[in-house]
């Protein structure tokens, strides 16, 4: 069988099926993507099969203090909906030139669906955070409304002949993350959890500098807040001084802001981390909320301090504090104080934030979400929809 997986350039979003397209070709399957190649080749391999989509000029530019509804509206205004237009005509090249049997495609590369559509191809949605699948607009019916006859309109403009949310396929969305996160969803939604395999490429790491007698706190804000960061990540640091006594910091900065900001001793400072390799040696995290940080800190039952910037990252971070793992400061406001009182908060035993990350870890590695992922690929979406066999 031959399968394509349509992504956007969003490490994020490409990362949860990086395991399953390893584990649909070990099982002797045809894989491709449609995609950023440089992006897909570094963090799925070179080896990758990867048809070349454009995307907008501008690429994902925000000013620092769009947050809420807004920046809700500019995501997909500015980005998402000009990356549908762009990714368009690569994604048709690539089912034609590669004639796959199933499209699986990210939640936000609508162009998948759509042009899968237009091909009468089944496709399947990758949900690759846990916000969509709650409603996020359902406080919000006017930007509601607007993104409903947005994708309507790109749909006509596509050739797509469908009426289903192209952001939910009725062949089925597999969603990677934690049922602890999202609770019940509705029909045809597979939550899997966290899909947790080898990154083929990782960034060089001073293992060796690592101090395992101390706790261990990683600072992330993932691969698309470098414009934001800045003041936080300073705080941070801070905060990581008030608790030198005890506690060694790890702190991604990939905008290079802490270059000559003075930091406690040992505290380890790198552009890139690798963050699944490191979350077992790890004792907390402070993020920013996003999914994948999220949910691969969890499956290590690891306990998590919020500060979510705007998209997804709010109703995520929500979704922790409800699951008692961990606790939310506010990213524009809070100071290296408040900082260190909420990593000593996630890290001390008797508010239950270790115990409750502990318990959703133990249920998320009871699973495989990889192997359920292909599971459902190659037997489950043929027999549900009774569409096409297979070649």
């Amino acid at each position: 069988m031959r399968y394509l997986l349509v992504v956007p350039p969003l490490v994020g979003h490409v990362n949860p099926l990086v395991g399953v397209a390893a584990e649909l070709a070990r099982r002797g399957h045809d894989v491709a993507w449609a995609g950023h190649p440089e992006l897909v080749h570094r963090l799925a391999g070179a080896d990758q099969r990867v048809h070349d989509c454009a995307v907008p000029g501008q690429g994902l530019a925000r000013t620092p203090g769009l947050t809420g509804p807004a920046a809700f509206r500019f995501l997909w205004e500015e980005f998402l909906l000009p990356l549908a237009t762009a990714m368009a005509p690569g994604v048709a090249a690539a089912i034609e030139e590669f004639a796959p049997d199933v499209v699986l495609c990210d939640q936000h590369a609508v162009a998948g669906a759509l042009v899968a559509e237009r091909f009468g191809i089944p496709y399947v949605t990758s949900s690759s955070t846990s916000a969509e699948l709650v409603d996020p607009l359902a406080g919000l019916p006017k930007v509601g409304r607007w993104l409903t006859d947005r994708l309507a309109a790109l749909r006509a403009d596509l050739g797509g002949d469908g009426t289903a949310d192209p952001r939910f396929s009725p062949y089925g969305v597999l969603a990677f993350t934690a049922r602890e996160l999202v609770g019940e969803t509705g029909p045809g939604i597979r939550v899997l959890g966290p899909a947790i395999a080898p990154r083929r490429a990782e960034p060089d790491f001073p293992w060796e500098e690592l101090n395992l007698g101390r706790v261990v706190v990683l600072v992330s804000l993932g691969t698309a807040n470098t414009d934001a960061g800045t003041r936080f990540l300073i705080e941070a640091a801070e905060a990581l001084a008030l608790l030198a006594d005890r506690v060694q910091g790890v702190v991604a900065d990939p905008g290079q802001v802490l270059a000559g900001v003075s930091l406690p001793e040992r505290t380890i400072v790198r552009e890139y981390l690798p963050q699944l390799s490191l979350l077992p040696y790890v004792d907390a995290v402070v993020s920013h909320g996003g999914h994948n940080t999220v949910c691969e800190s969890l499956w290590h039952g690891v306990p998590l301090v919020l500060a979510p910037i705007r998209d997804d990252q709010p109703i995520v971070a929500g979704q922790v504090v409800d699951a008692g793992a961990g606790v939310r400061v506010r990213f524009g406001r809070v100071d290296a104080a408040g900082l260190a009182a909420a990593v000593d908060t996630v890290l001390d035993p008797s508010t239950g934030h270790p115990a409750a990350a502990e318990v959703i870890g133990r249920r998320l590695r009871a699973g495989d979400a990889v192997r359920a992922a292909a599971d459902f690929l190659t037997t489950t979406v043929f027999s549900d929809v009774g569409v096409r066999t297979p070649r």
